[in-house]
This record gives C-alpha cells, sequence and structure tokens, in this order.
C-alpha cells in the first residue's frame, strides 16, 4: 500500500475556498492510487487569537491548560476538512493527536514525539482512503495533551510519513519552494530544484520560515522524502534529499539572515581557567542557547568575552551575568541588539576552499564591519550591524553567483 503524507499549512485551510483547493490536491493524489494523511495546521491566525483568549483568562496560565487549548484550533481545521471531503464522496475520518496515539513526552508547549501507533493508522486505511490528522499535537504517558510548538505541524507530518514508511510527505504551503536567499529581500533569488538536509537544517536554524527544524532533523534521521511545494500552484517545489556529489561540487547553496540575535560582552575578565564555564554553565541550565562566542587575546591576566542568544533571552541571560560578574573580575557589561547574523550555506564549502575569503571580500567592498565570526563544515556566519544586513544578503548572493543554475548534468527527479 502506498501512503502519502501532505501537510497544509493555516493560510491553506484560512477558509472554505481555500480547503477546497486543498481538497483538489487531494483528489489528485488518490487518482494515482494511493492512500493519503493529510495533516492540516489551525486557520491562520487561529493559534494568536486562543493565546490572547487565554491572557485575558489568566496571568499565568499553566502550561497544560494552554495546551489543552490550543489543540482546538486544529481540531477544528481537521472536522470541518473531514466533512467536506465525505459530502464529496472521498472516504475519510479525522483524528486528534490523542487518539493514534502520537505520544510525546510532557516538555508541554515544546513536547518532543516518541513513538506513534502507525498500525492503528494502517488498518484504519481499510475502510478510509483519507485520513485527517491534526497536526502540531499528542499526548503524554499520562494521556495529557500535548503541543509542538510552533510550526509542529511540519514535524508532525515527517514524522507520521516516517512511521509510515511513506512514499513522500509534500509540505504544502503559500511558498512555492526553498529560495537561495529570502526573495524579499533579494529580487536575483532563485528556487532550488533539491536541496540536502544538512542545508536546510542550517536554512531553518537562521529562522527561514519555509519549515520547523524539528521537522527537517526528522526528515534526515529517517531518510524522509520532503517535497516543499505551494498549495495555489501543481508547479514542482523544492526536494529535500541526501546530499551528492553533484551537490557537492556546489561552492554554495544559500544565504540566510537571523534577526533574531543579541550580543552580550563581558568586559575585562580574569583569563583563568574556569571563567568561562562559570559563564555558560548557567546560561545551558536556563535553557538559554550560546550561538556565537569569541574570546579576545589575553591582556595583562585579563580578556573579554562575547557572545550572543536570542533577543528573548536577553533579559534572563543579563541578569544572570550581573550576579556573578564581580566573581569573574569584570569591570563592565554591555549588550547590543542592533546586530544580526549573515550566513553563506552550502555543502559544497566541505570540498572547497576560499569560500570565506569571498565572503569577507564581498563585504569589505562594501564597507560591511564584521563583528563576529562563526564556521562550520557547511556554514559561515558572520555578525554584522543591523542596518546592513539586507545589503549584505545581496551582495552575498551575488558574489556567490547563485542567481545563476549551477552547472551540473545527470540529475532528474
Amino acid at each position: 500500500m502506498d501512503v502519502v503524507v501532505q501537510k497544509f499549512g493555516g493560510s491553506s485551510v484560512a477558509d472554505l475556498e481555500c480547503m477546497q483547493q486543498v481538497m483538489a490536491k487531494v483528489k489528485q493524489t488518490l487518482q494515482q492510487g494511493s492512500k493519503i494523511v493529510v495533516i492540516l495546521s489551525a486557520m491562520a491566525g487561529e493559534t494568536d487569537r486562543l493565546i490572547s483568549l487565554a491572557k485575558e483568562w489568566s496571568k499565568t496560565p499553566r502550561p497544560e491548560e494552554m495546551d489543552v487549548l490550543l489543540t482546538t484550533g486544529e481540531q477544528i481545521s481537521v472536522s470541518l476538512f473531514s466533512m467536506l471531503l465525505n459530502d464529496n464522496r472521498i472516504k475519510a475520518r479525522s483524528l486528534l493527536g490523542f487518539q493514534i496515539p502520537i505520544h510525546t513526552d510532557n516538555s508541554f508547549g515544546k513536547a518532543r514525539i516518541l513513538d506513534i501507533d502507525h498500525e492503528y493508522l494502517r488498518n484504519l486505511f481499510k475502510k478510509n482512503d483519507v485520513l485527517v490528522v491534526a497536526g502540531f499535537q499528542g499526548c503524554d504517558v499520562s494521556r495529557n495533551l500535548t503541543t509542538l510548538g510552533r510550526g509542529g505541524s511540519d514535524t508532525s507530518a515527517v514524522a507520521l510519513a516516517a512511521a509510515l514508511q511513506a512514499s513522500v510527505c509534500e509540505i504544502y504551503t503559500d511558498v512555492d519552494g526553498v529560495y537561495t536567499t529570502d526573495p524579499n529581500v533579494c529580487p536575483q533569488a532563485r528556487k532550488l530544484s533539491r536541496i540536502a538536509y544538512d542545508e536546510m537544517l542550517e536554512m531553518a536554524s537562521m529562522g527561514a520560515k519555509v519549515l520547523q527544524i524539528r521537522s527537517v532533523e526528522f526528515a534526515k534521521k529517517y531518510n524522509v522524502p520532503v517535497h516543499v511545494r505551494s498549495t495555489f500552484s501543481d508547479e514542482p517545489g523544492t526536494f529535500l534529499v541526501q546530499e551528492d556529489q553533484e551537490m557537492e561540487s556546489v561552492l554554495v547553496s544559500g544565504i540566510a539572515y537571523d534577526k533574531d540575535q543579541a550580543r552580550i560582552t563581558l568586559v575585562d575578565v580574569f583569563d583563568e581557567p574556569g571563567v568561562a564555564a562559570s559563564v555558560f554553565e548557567p546560561m545551558a541550565a536556563a535553557g538559554i542557547v550560546v550561538d556565537m562566542i569569541v574570546q579576545n587575546p589575553s591582556r595583562e591576566g585579563r580578556t573579554d568575552i562575547t557572545f550572543t542568544v536570542h533577543k528573548g533571552d536577553l533579559e534572563r541571560a543579563r541578569r544572570i551575568i550581573e550576579k556573578i560578574k564581580d566573581n569573574l573580575g569584570a569591570r563592565g557589561l554591555f549588550t547590543d541588539t542592533n546586530v544580526n547574523k549573515v550566513s553563506v550555506i552550502g555543502v559544497g564549502m566541505r570540498n572547497h576552499s576560499g569560500v570565506a575569503a569571498i565572503a569577507f571580500k564581498s563585504l569589505q567592498a562594501e564597507d560591511i564591519n564584521i563583528l563576529m565570526i562563526s564556521t562550520s563544515e557547511i556554514k559561515i556566519s558572520c555578525l554584522i550591524e543591523e542596518k546592513y544586513t539586507e545589503l549584505a544578503v545581496r551582495t552575498l548572493h551575488e558574489a556567490f553567483g547563485l542567481e545563476k543554475e549551477p552547472q551540473v548534468t545527470g540529475f532528474s527527479e
């Protein structure tokens, strides 16, 4: 039995007209002889409405009750869509996460999937052609409802595709694929026909809103074929795939940027063993993700430590540092939120030298100062002043010729 998983986001199920377009996609797939699992998000704006409602009723809503409330958004979507399918003579039924069940841990608001009862779903296919499943949700061992965090419907879709060994997981959205960079910033951005899992992970971690990062992790771990495409077009989108030699021959695949950055500098701390641990251990204990880190060369037994965190974590990070800075001998503490991160991404960087030189030279030509640098096998990230972000993206995009199709042959979908 061939199974296809199709996920549709909030804008795709915003109203009856949109849901009718979704139904047309489902009909096309049914004509090919596949069984379908359709994953739906809440209607556009519904989750925000529910969060606002909770804030009206409670100053500090319990996370458990927030998850009970937020799961109702997807429940509305799947029940309405199932009605629509059955009225059009398509055998379908709706399912909530706890009915399958999709088992998660009990991290309310950001739960992680532990296992899925795929046999129950396979049995339901004996009487149904389409199973309409609520995304973004599951339940823990105590039968508490849980949610997977913003964008969690992507993770639901890929996890179900992995559990059912689906032939493909199609992520339908209001964009028609993954681009070399944000088309709103760089009009020359080009849609990619395919992208390696690792490249997509980097793009997602940089704030690209095409896919939730945990869904990409799932896809890579279980080798799930993912196709990102538009609900409102029949054009092919972008396939997430394992990297191959042809992909490795392309120097750079994309330019990403992240506006959710804040910089913290501890001035003149003692340059001795244990100081860095004293700074970053309490950050980790508080659940604060530290990204870029730079420690200046020692001068007379003292040094500066600079690092970046998400803007939403800045105040918590500052409070932690205030408690320990005297013990570190710090003579100052500075923060800056007028910074952004721009990254050059590509699996081809593993086998090619000179990428950093091209990036730095192109930024220098535009008088863009680099405040911090971090690298990995497939990424070079530069922290720059916020006002230069869009110029930096366009400059790097042009420097690596990303507006042009790469000169590779022999690949076909």
